[in-house]
């Protein structure tokens, strides 16, 4: 039998190996309580879920734990790649904002996603509301006072969630299924990212804004402190399809409100509310604001782009002055050279006559053009979309026009005698001013050289400003005639009176009849060859009605009351459509809307747009001397000129907004785009060879 015996070193080691074998058990055992042991506080800092395989990365981030009864924020963090952009929840012209389906413990409750202010990315005329780099929209979660949470005090949180991710060629509709573990306790570490991300969001004006859904435009009354400063303001509406997105906004300080303009365009054909957010300059820094349906002031102290586009008001006044002095001797204002040259010839008398009638002339001219600039500034104001030349867009105008101008030529031709009309002895104080009202009422439609940018800024100054500019145009139309009256050296240049003024009277009957059959053959452009038809009815009746009641042929004068008054009523019944009686010009060109424009831009090719209108004759001679020609037709089709024609013979909204935008009142408006380029503004007189050399260099 043998005996095993232990050695003490024997019995010593098996001790030693024991105790050790117990400290390894006891090691392994806590390192698998650990994950319990410290699974709470990871929960509460859960590392994000990013969703793989997009274009955009998206994270779900939680602040903190969730707190019984108090509100947990939320953070979908993007990150695209380059070139690559989100969107904001109203996307602009394209795209689609983000939609979220949230997956909740029960009595949870997601609130509405909060955006930092977007970027504006133009792309073949459309706009989008983007964001180019890495963003995150915050979203608060309310959480109930008796919310419950898992095992580990864990609340499991879920959002499905859409988006668009695109670059300035392609778009790709993305998606995720974002999850998160948060553990519900009162307090507990945060994330301090989130102090960065809610820096980004717009604050929410504690002052609601009031806004206005005109016929052109959404106007909008921000309470924003007149001291605050504001570099590229721009309004982001968060209502779809109401505004033109691509649009130039203008924006005006009125106290402390700042009223923003928004050319109106889409499906949209009001709204209860708006929301949206106003961005306050380049550096990404904006308000978020709510308005309500109210009352919006007009004019003020243009900012932003409006305020750099304008020149300092005395430039202003002086392009107003020089342009009404042009105004003389532009084409457009020939009719009306006639009526003043009889009136200049009759200068020759005494110093008194001359000063009194130079002063009445230069007072009927000045109050019509300051008359016509209150009531455009007047009806802008209640949302109607004009320009300067409007009542030359009215066809009732028009034919009231025709009517002063047959009887202009009929006293010419010594038909009869009206003492406010005559321009012989008789006539004095009386015939100046009327003279002036007359001079005015024809010659301002037209837009000359230096006027353009005065008429242009009168739109967007406060009023005061603007009548001013109106009545420095009137001066400068006015200033020969009051030069003749106060200067006796220029009086003394003109030819004595005498009988040859009754001869030269008649002969100056021509060129008015010439000009009743220039506004004639207008009635029949606005109204149709009926209501043309029916105009020189009522122009003869009216001129029976005054000769024969100066000559005392009563039933005469009564049958022309009876022929006058019958077209007055059908006048209206007879007016065609617009768009009837349309002529095809040698460009064949296009007609222009914002849309068409986007597209031939888009196409790589050269643009000129015109704007023009049959009652403006610096227009037609600009046509037939250098746009309607066979050499321009033949250099535009050998280059790919894109031709595009504005009429504005017609009140037009979309024209009118488009000629505010770049800073002019009225026609003519000449642009040339080159591929790729911003438009080029041309000169309002056109030479020959101008498009033909613009044609050749592209």
């Amino acid at each position: 039998m043998s005996v095993i015996t232990r050695s003490p070193r024997s019995a010593g080691t098996m001790r030693a190996s024991s105790v050790l074998f117990g400290r390894w058990l006891a090691a392994l055992l806590m390192l698998l309580c650990v994950p319990l042991l410290i699974a709470p506080a990871a929960a509460q800092l859960p590392a994000p879920v990013a969703a793989e395989g997009n274009h955009i990365a998206a994270e779900l981030v939680a602040e903190g734990p969730a707190a019984p009864g108090g509100e947990l924020t939320l953070a979908l963090l993007f990150t695209p790649e380059a070139v690559w952009h989100g969107y904001w929840s109203n996307p602009g012209d394209a795209g689609y904002g983000m939609e979220l389906g949230w997956n909740l413990p029960e009595g949870w409750q997601a609130g509405e996603p909060q955006y930092p202010v977007p970027q504006r990315l133009l792309i073949a005329g459309l706009m989008n509301h983007v964001y180019e780099g890495q963003y995150a929209v915050l979203v608060p979660v309310t959480v109930p006072a008796g919310a419950r949470a898992g095992p580990g005090g864990i609340a499991p949180i879920e959002v499905k969630a859409d988006w668009l991710a695109c670059t300035d060629k392609i778009c790709v509709p993305e998606s995720a299924t974002l999850t998160l573990r948060v553990q519900v306790a009162a307090s507990g570490p945060r994330d301090t990212r989130f102090d960065l991300w809610r820096a980004a969001l717009p604050p929410l004006l504690d002052s609601e804004a009031s806004f206005a859904l005109e016929e052109g435009a959404l106007r909008i009354a921000v309470p924003l402190p007149a001291s605050m400063a504001l570099d590229q303001p721009h309004v982001f509406v968060g209502t779809p399809q109401l505004v033109d997105y691509a649009g130039e906004q203008r924006f005006f300080r009125n106290g402390d409100l700042l009223v923003a303009e928004i050319p109106r365009e889409g499906i949209a054909t009001g709204a209860e509310r708006i929301e949206g957010i106003l961005q306050l300059d380049g550096e990404g820094n904006g308000i978020r604001f709510t308005a309500a349906a109210g009352a919006v002031p007009v004019g003020g102290e243009p900012v932003g782009a409006a305020a750099g586009a304008l020149a300092p008001l005395w430039v202003l006044v002086g392009g107003a002055l020089l342009g009404g002095l042009v105004l003389n001797l532009m084409p457009c204002v020939f009719p009306i050279l006639s009526l003043k040259a009889l009136t200049l010839a009759r200068a020759g008398e005494s110093q008194a006559n001359a000063k009194a009638e130079g002063l009445a002339y230069t007072a009927g001219v000045v109050l019509a053009c300051l008359a016509m600039g209150a009531l455009l500034l007047l009806l802008r104001a209640g949302g109607a979309e004009i320009g300067w030349a409007f009542q030359l867009q009215e066809p009732g105008v028009v034919v009231a026009l025709l009517v002063l101008a047959v009887a202009i030529t009929a006293n010419f031709a010594g038909l009869y005698e009206l003492p406010s009309l005559s321009f012989t002895r008789k006539g004095g104080r009386a015939s100046a001013f009327s003279t002036g009202l007359l001079a005015a009422f024809v010659a301002t439609p037209c837009t000359g050289p230096f006027m353009a940018a005065a008429m242009g800024a009168a739109l967007l100054l406060p009023w005061p400003q603007a009548l001013l500019l109106f009545a420095a145009l009137g001066f400068g139309l006015a200033l020969p005639f009051l030069a003749l009256g106060f200067v006796p050296a220029l009086r003394r240049l003109l030819p004595k009176p005498g009988r040859w003024m009754e001869t030269f009277r008649r002969v100056l009957a021509v060129p008015m009849g010439l000009t009743a059959l220039a506004l004639l053959w207008l009635c029949w452009r606005l109204g149709g060859a009926w209501f043309a038809a029916l105009g020189l009815v009522l122009a003869a009746g009216l001129l029976v009605v005054l000769v024969g009641w100066r000559r005392g042929a009563r039933p005469v004068a009564l049958g022309g009351l009876v022929a006058a008054a019958l077209s007055l009523v059908l006048l209206p019944r007879v007016q065609a459509a617009p768009g009837d009686g349309e002529e095809a010009g040698l460009l064949a060109a296009s007609d222009f809307s914002d849309a068409a424009l986007a597209e031939a831009r888009a196409s790589g090719k050269p643009v000129f747009l015109w704007f023009t209108a049959d009652w403006c004759l610096t227009c037609k001679v600009n046509e037939n001397v250098a746009i309607e020609r066979e050499a321009t037709r033949a250099a535009f089709e050998q280059a790919g000129v894109v031709a595009m024609r504005g009429d504005w013979t017609r009140r037009d909204p979309a024209i009118t907004r488009f000629l505010t935008e770049h800073g002019v009142a009225g026609v003519p408006l000449y642009l040339w785009y080159a591929p790729g380029s911003e438009g080029e503004v041309l000169p309002q007189v056109l030479t020959p060879g101008a498009l033909s050399a613009l044609a050749e260099r592209s």
